[in-house]
Formats: C-alpha cells, sequence, structure tokens
C-alpha cells in the first residue's frame, strides 16, 4: 500500500515509518520539523518505498494513498504550551485536512488520540466509554481540547461520509528518539540521571502514570489499523502497569547506576494525579497486550540517550 505518515518524522512517527517500510509498503512521510527531526528517519532515506516531504498538516494536502495514519502534533506539555495555539490549530485543522483527504480518495484513516481527552480522571482505570474531567480553559487546553475536537471530527466524518476511521487514545509511551528536551518524565529522569543531576519531581510523587515501551505501541497501532472496518474505536492503548513517579525515579537510577537524589518541586497546575489505561478492548478486538516489561525497556531508552549525551 501507500501509506501516508504525519509527524512521521516525531518520536512515534518515526517508529511507525520504519515498522511500515519493512513490511514493504510505499511510505510518504510529512513532517514540519516543530519538534521532529529529520535525524530520526535519516537511516530510511535509502529505502525506495520510504518518500519526506516538508508539509505542516494545518494546510491541505494533495498526495494518493490508501491509508493515513494522523500523528502530527507536539505531544509533551513543553512543547505544545510553547505555542497553544498552533497546537490547537494542528490538533483541528490537521484532522480536517487529513480527514478531507481521505473522504476524497476513500482511503482508511487512524487519530493517533490520546490519553490527555481524560484529562484528571475521577474514575480509575480509565476506559473508553470515561467521558473525562478536562478543564477547558486552562494551560494544557490547546492539547486536551484539540484531541477532544479531532475525535468529534473524525466521528461526524464517519456518520457523514461513511469514511473508514480508526481512533487509538494512546497512554505514556516511552524509547529511543524521544528528545533530549521534550519534557516528559522518562526522558526527564533519564537525561538528569545521566548527567550526574538531581532527579526533579512535581509535587509529592504519589501520583502515578503507566508507561508502555515504542515497539508495542507501533504493534498496536498497525493491528487497529487492519483490524475490520466495523471497529473504528476508540481503543485505549498503554501498559496498565502502574508506578508512583518517586518508584519511576528510583527505578532509573537504579538502572542507570546514577548517585543523583530526589528533589520536589511544586506540580504543575491541571497535571493529572493518576493515568492508567484499561486495555480490556485492545485485548478482545485487537488481540493486543504489551509484552516488554518496564525494566527492558528503560535500559534499551538509557541507551540510546547515554549514546545520544556520550556520543558512544
Amino acid at each position: 500500500m501507500k501509506i501516508l505518515v504525519t509527524g512521521g518524522a516525531g518520536f512515534l512517527g518515526s517508529h511507525l515509518c520504519e515498522c511500515l517500510v519493512v513490511l514493504g509498503h510505499d511510505v510518504l512521510c510529512v513532517d514540519n520539523y516543530v519538534t521532529g527531526a529529520k535525524s530520526n528517519i535519516d537511516h530510511l532515506r535509502d529505502y525506495t518505498n520510504f518518500e519526506l516531504l516538508r508539509h505542516d498538516v494545518t494546510q491541505p494536502l494533495y498526495v494518493e494513498v490508501d491509508q493515513i495514519y494522523n500523528l502530527a502534533c507536539p505531544a509533551s506539555p513543553v512543547h505544545y504550551q510553547t505555542d497553544p495555539i498552533q497546537t490547537t490549530k494542528t490538533s483541528i485543522y490537521g484532522a480536517l485536512n487529513m480527514l478531507g483527504l481521505a473522504k476524497r480518495l476513500q482511503a482508511r484513516i487512524l487519530q493517533a488520540s490520546t490519553s490527555e481527552v481524560y484529562g484528571d480522571p475521577s474514575v480509575h482505570p480509565q476506559t473508553e466509554s470515561y467521558w473525562g474531567n478536562v478543564n477547558p480553559i486552562g494551560t494544557r487546553s490547546c492539547y486536551d481540547e484539540g484531541k477532544r475536537c479531532a475525535e468529534s471530527l473524525f466521528f461526524d466524518y464517519h456518520r457523514k461520509h461513511a469514511t473508514e476511521i480508526k481512533v487509538m487514545r494512546i497512554f505514556n509511551t516511552y524509547g529511543p528518539r524521544m528528545s533530549l528536551d521534550d519534557g516528559r518524565v522518562v526522558s526527564n529522569f533519564i537525561v538528569q540521571a545521566l548527567m550526574g543531576n538531581d532527579l526533579t519531581i512535581y509535587g509529592d510523587g504519589t501520583q502515578s502514570r503507566s508507561f508502555c515501551y515504542v515497539d508495542d505501541l507501533i504493534h498496536a497501532m498497525i493491528l487497529l489499523m487492519t483490524s475490520p472496518k466495523e471497529f473504528i474505536g476508540p481503543v485505549n492503548v498503554g501498559n496498565p502497569i502502574e508506578l508512583t513517579m518517586v518508584e519511576l525515579a528510583e527505578l532509573v537510577i537504579r538502572l542507570t547506576r546514577s548517585s543523583s537524589k530526589l528533589v520536589f518541586e511544586a506540580r504543575p497546575l491541571d497535571d493529572p494525579f493518576q493515568r492508567k489505561p484499561d486495555i480490556g478492548l485492545a485485548g478482545m478486538e485487537l488481540d493486543w497486550f504489551p509484552e516488554v516489561n518496564l525494566d527492558d525497556g528503560l535500559q534499551r531508552t538509557i541507551d540510546y540517550f547515554r549514546a545520544r549525551i556520550c556520543g558512544t
């Protein structure tokens, strides 16, 4: 197939492009490099079935493809809060432009949505039927509400135009090719530990998250795209094993053999206290369950960051 991946030079997008190229598909990677990096996809340029196009999804795109993976949008708070208006535009205009393209081509399209649609949840773990607890005017709302609106557009195109859609709600994902400065907790902790700095915990460290290794996430994404057209989602994808920020910090210190200590700062506004996916639907409909345990996934990620920082 000819497959379009928007945000293809980003963390998740580059891994998806790599997997699709290896599977033999013709892949068109689209990115404007606001948060993506050419270095993430440099190793794919020698493949004859890989093509790279610089483009901003807030503008229409006229190409011929069979499938569309819409991943374009800054995904870490540091990046999406830098230009919140542009973040909202990317989520909404990007969804509209890609849905319009899918409608014209009668192509199947997958939306990379997020667990952030649940906000600071009052239901734990989060199921797809939960409508969320989101502050619509907070500092995170550019991303949270942008993704919620994008989901609404996807379902309206499905109902109104019979567009074949797939909607995946992605929970915390980590692995190689995360940015050194993306502000997400796994990369923050690893970089601080490798640099010999203290690990910064926001709040008292009892807030919890669940972390899915990138290979498991990409596998689920392809399974969803290739699932029967009747199953459209939304579907949660993540690792349901939950741990506190203090537990994660201590694990990173142990794996990096760092002498770093823990320091505590104020918890950011609207930062969710708990985040854990119920993945029963993914298991039932996609026969998908995460396979990479946290220790192994973190070690692979640490090795990547060590090579980036130390040049070895």
